[in-house]
């Protein structure tokens, strides 16, 4: 029994974890780029309802993770064109797009809210995921769990073991450097923010398939935020964002089984705090660490740029 426990905790927590490590892996290659795109909530909630209605109306898992995916970049591509062509401030555009998700994201999913869908399916290895504690684990996940994964390798060998990644690194230090020298700044950041606002969708697709398979206005609960927070508490850095979204994904689901536990006399408003103070605690730790930040942070985060500029 206590090993059936702890291989629920630990599918739990990979649950809990999996939207944070793909909006923030996503938002991790944008601000490499230069990018600050504040927009993250509002990609997440786009592309979850969408994600949800496609799943609904199609039956299709895989058509309801493209269509998130796809809304995410189309959201981020709307933060583009204002940011990068009209050359918009980026943090009053991401504030702004998260507004928009909010809203666009209630008013499609209006007459949906509580429907329920079958999650995406479970897969299954050759029996592997019988094995007791490790089975369910490693080898009963949905699809989505191993691509995050795979995209936390991907971005990182793509950024520290590519030639591109390392333009990409380049155009996020010094972007007049990088253009005076060749390379298309603006090309390379619009690519690089609308893979941020695809990876966005997924998480909050994920949201709506699987870890709550259902609709629910504003289900991602912060959660756009929190990857934001991750970047930074991470430096910059993949295995580091991954271990973070675990650490988060863990204080969810701890929270969750001290409520249901009924052991401890705490109001469940404040149990639910626990993630989010967390979160803020780690932040202000690592902010005392200032020469920390800027030697790991893009030089040129946030600032506009222009080729004639």
């Amino acid at each position: 029994m206590d090993m059936l426990i702890l291989s629920s905790v630990a599918v739990s927590i990979m649950a809990a974890s999996t939207p944070l490590l793909f909006a923030a892996m996503g938002e991790l290659v944008a601000e490499k780029s230069g990018v600050l795109n504040l927009g993250v909530e509002g990609m997440m909630l786009a592309g979850a309802v969408l994600a949800f209605i496609v799943g609904l109306e199609t039956g299709s898992g895989i058509l309801a993770i493209a269509a998130g995916a796809a809304m995410g970049a189309l959201m981020a591509g709307l933060f583009a064109v204002l940011t990068l062509g009209l050359l918009a401030n980026q943090v009053a555009t991401g504030l702004a797009l998260t507004l928009f998700g909010i809203g666009l994201s209630a008013l499609l999913g209006q007459s949906y809210v509580g429907t329920p869908i079958p999650p995406l399916p479970k897969l299954s290895v050759c029996g592997l995921s019988d094995i007791p504690l490790l089975g369910p684990v490693v080898f009963g996940q949905d699809a989505l769990v191993y691509l995050s994964f795979a995209m936390t390798a991907g971005v990182a060998y793509f950024l520290y073991r590519t030639r591109a990644g390392l333009v990409l690194r380049s155009v996020g230090e010094n972007p007049h450097a990088a253009h005076s020298i060749g390379f298309p700044v603006i090309a390379i950041r619009l690519v690089a923010v609308l893979f941020g606002g695809a990876m966005a969708g997924i998480g909050g697709a994920y949201m709506s398939l699987s870890y709550t398979p259902m609709w629910a206005e504003g289900m991602i609960a912060g959660r756009g935020w929190i990857a934001l927070a991750l970047v930074v508490f991470a430096t910059w850095r993949p295995a580091r964002i991954l271990l973070g979204a675990y650490l988060f994904g863990g204080l969810t689901i701890a929270q969750l089984h001290m409520q249901g536990s009924g052991q401890i006399e705490i109001p469940a408003q404040f149990l639910n705090m626990v993630p989010y103070l967390a979160t803020i605690v780690v932040l202000v730790l690592i902010s005392r660490d200032a020469t920390r930040i800027r030697l790991n942070a893009p030089a040129s985060i946030g600032k506009v740029f222009h080729p004639d500029g």
